[in-house]
């Protein structure tokens, strides 16, 4: 812009006989009506030179403008994005540690619950952990776990996109790094991105010291913020390894804590279960409030999904979205 003011300037000193200073309103000065009449048809055309000139010059400037905006609105769009409160490591290391590795069992209530995650849901529900939902409604919550790929999750989404169906992605740093594609499918199709750690520790996030927990989450967290314009709020512990302390971390942090009601042995993909005997098995555990877990990387899942949403609906269950 300062070009083009340089211009309208020199254009206005050759009008104006030296005339070129803005009024005080940092309006342009008006020309005279009798100096105007002097015009030659010389300086007519220098004039009109001068002001293709000045409207290509605005022109650019407009067009840099855009550019401009259009970057810092996206740069405002992440930093404006809600950040992560910082915990208390202080007041958290003195909350008990022990460990534990959950499995929901077998053993059912009245309602087709596994007693022991109603149970723990009234023990630990305190820290935003879920176990199982606490409803009366038909409710269904479908979540899937994303350590690697193993070339079944395009399908997966298809299915619950032709089912209509929402679902729940928990992912690794790795997990994002090298399938960004999918993740930006996840997130573009309605469905809910996880986190579930920046390294999946073998030995469980409560194996770690509060500050490497913390980081565990708050990398992960502001990776997939900057990279994909989207804030994560539920966290699955890999092995489904917990302590109370890390309950409570991940609550200071503005994390749910997502178990399950229904999990079966579909993680190893060359150990799969027969398709039927899959699908019977996730029927007949349905309940209201499950939350299902369900490894991507399973070729069976992959192959009933759509069955199985079909059957539980025809039960009169709903699948719906995972909020915070």
């Amino acid at each position: 812009m300062k070009k083009m003011i340089a211009i309208a300037g020199l254009t206005g000193c050759m009008l104006l006989a030296g005339a070129c200073s803005k009024s005080k309103d940092n309006r342009p000065p008006q020309e005279d009506s009798s100096v105007q009449t002097q015009h030659n048809a010389g300086e007519e055309e220098n004039t009109a030179q001068n002001g293709e000139l000045v409207d290509g010059l605005e022109k650019n400037d407009k067009k840099d403008e855009d550019k401009d905006n259009k970057n810092v609105t996206k740069k405002d769009q992440v930093s404006n994005m809600e950040k992560l409160p910082k915990a208390d490591l202080k007041t958290l290391s003195k909350l008990p540690d022990k460990v534990y590795s959950w499995g929901q069992g077998t053993n059912m209530d009245d309602q087709n619950r596994p007693i022991s995650a109603v149970e723990y849901q009234g023990l630990y529900g305190k820290y935003d952990a879920d176990f199982v939902k606490e409803t009366e409604d038909k409710n269904i919550y479908l979540t899937f776990d994303e350590g690697y790929e193993n070339g079944y999750t395009s399908k997966i989404l298809d299915g619950l996109k032709a089912a209509e169906c929402p679902a729940v992605f928990f992912v690794t740093m790795d997990y994002v790094k090298k399938e960004p594609a999918l993740v930006e499918r996840m997130i573009q199709e309605g469905h809910v991105v996880g986190a579930h750690s920046v390294t999946h520790p073998s030995a469980g996030i409560p194996s770690l010291s509060l500050e490497e927990q913390e980081q565990e989450i708050v990398q992960l967290h502001e990776y997939v913020q900057e990279k994909f314009n989207y804030s994560m709020y539920l966290f699955r512990f890999p092995a489904g390894i917990y302590s109370e302390q890390s309950l409570a971390l991940l609550q200071q942090l503005g994390y749910r804590s997502v178990f399950w009601s229904f999990a079966y042995a579909d993680w190893d993909p060359d150990n799969q279960m027969e398709k039927s005997a899959a699908l019977k098995k996730v029927k007949d555990r349905i309940h209201n409030g499950a939350i299902y877990l369900l490894h991507a990387v399973s070729a069976t899942n992959a192959a009933i999904l759509e069955d199985f949403v079909a059957s539980a609906r025809e039960e009169g269950y709903h699948f719906v979205k995972y909020e915070k």
